[in-house]
């Protein structure tokens, strides 16, 4: 029901992020997105392309007068640099072209990245055809297309944020009660976390992997708040909403772990220690007036949300580029070379949670509207009422 793709080059001309299957009437400011591009561009220890682009969006389609159409929504991010790389992007023949390859031919691939199986799958001869689609600045346009997601969840109740809990071998504290809003408390610090203390001993490691001409991978926490009990479903395995969210996370680049609630530590407990007892909690419609005394499964249970806080952890690998570069094969020569090193981050870890909270808002939007359906806001609304209603009845 709800889908969006994206196009563009990390140096080419601009980003196309295109959204379609949203109802009309959603309101909707090239502001509800800037400001997400914006977040993504924060993080101590990222690379000098953040001083040079200031990503915003223009609307080219799907909105009028602030307010969505029903239409598809497309949306151009124009890259500054651009202007620097018109020579070596330029989509139509050069001159030049027949006399050899354009400057900044890429053949000593590096590993981790997806030089070396892009080049061989698609028969090129110059990584460049490959890194430049591979790249993450391709999520900027995920994250504009989960910015608009994101107003149509808080239209209907439900916040999405995240923070930071490891970075380089490095555990931030998870408060006992998390902030109201966790995106204004993590925002505020230059690695997104909520942990001061932790704060300063990554900071220190980013320092020393910079200087080393190394990078830090770390993990990042998406959490959800005001779902409804009962987006996704049990009985296929492409509607399991836990799957669908694991799915959208990995699709991230560098991202090689996904864990929801305890995740991987349920395999170490018995089940006392892992399952959530329920109890009676009359009032609390959207969880079906009932509570978990414990939250151990992050807000699912077969396949379906429980209307807990869910809680999704997303594990990043550190960045593949190194300024101490890895050794590799040159494929034009086939003999041993060291990695080329592209401008890069130390690390880009307290901006992946910003992509993952667009990931977990797409997927999240598309389970709302598959359940409750309609062509406008307002029938959406009215829907998602019938049901808290009838789930009030159910409680007597």
């Amino acid at each position: 029901m709800l889908r969006f793709t994206t196009a563009g080059e990390s140096h080419g001309p601009a980003l196309v992020s295109i959204l379609e299957g949203l109802p009309a009437g959603v309101p909707l400011l090239a502001a509800d997105v800037d400001t997400d591009l914006a977040r993504r561009q924060q993080g101590y220890g990222r690379g000098r392309r953040m001083q040079i682009e200031t990503d915003r969006i223009e609307f080219l389609s799907g909105v009028r007068a602030g307010e969505t159409l029903g239409s598809p929504i497309s949306m151009l991010i124009r890259n500054s640099d651009w202007k620097n790389w018109l020579e070596i992007m330029d989509p139509a023949p050069r001159d030049g072209d027949a006399d050899g390859p354009r400057k900044r031919q890429v053949t000593r691939v590096r590993p981790g990245h997806a030089d070396l199986t892009g080049l061989l799958k698609y028969d090129r001869t110059d990584a460049r055809d490959i890194l430049e689609r591979a790249s993450a600045r391709e999520t900027t346009a995920r994250v504009a297309s989960g910015a608009v997601c994101r107003v149509l969840l808080r239209e209907l109740g439900i916040r999405v944020g995240s923070h930071l809990v490891h970075l380089g071998g490095v555990d931030a504290a998870r408060p006992t009660v998390m902030p109201d809003d966790i995106n204004a408390a993590s925002d505020a610090s230059p690695l997104r976390t909520l942990d001061a203390a932790a704060e300063s001993e990554m900071i220190a490691r980013i320092d020393a992997a910079k200087k080393d001409g190394n990078t830090l991978g770390g993990i990042c926490e998406v959490v959800v708040t005001g779902l409804p009990v009962g987006l996704g479903s049990h009985v296929s395995w492409d509607r399991r909403l836990d799957g669908r969210l694991g799915q959208a996370m990995l699709s991230i680049p560098a991202v090689k772990g996904v864990e929801i609630g305890l995740g991987f530590e349920t395999a170490r407990r018995t089940g006392a220690e892992v399952h959530d007892e329920i109890e009676a909690a009359l009032g609390n419609t959207r969880m079906g007036h009932v509570r978990r005394k414990t939250n151990r499964a992050g807000g699912t249970e077969g396949g379906m949300t429980t209307g807990e806080e869910l809680v999704i952890r997303v594990a990043m690998k550190p960045i593949s580029t190194l300024m101490r570069p890895l050794g590799t094969v040159d494929v034009a020569t086939g003999q041993a070379a060291s990695a080329v090193a592209e401008r890069s981050d130390v690390t880009a870890v307290p901006a992946m949670g910003v992509i993952a909270e667009a990931m977990a808002a797409f997927v999240l939007a598309d389970a709302l509207l598959e359940k409750f359906g309609g062509d406008s806001l307002g029938e959406v609304r009215r829907n998602l009422d019938a049901y808290l209603a009838r789930l009030d009845e159910r409680a007597g």
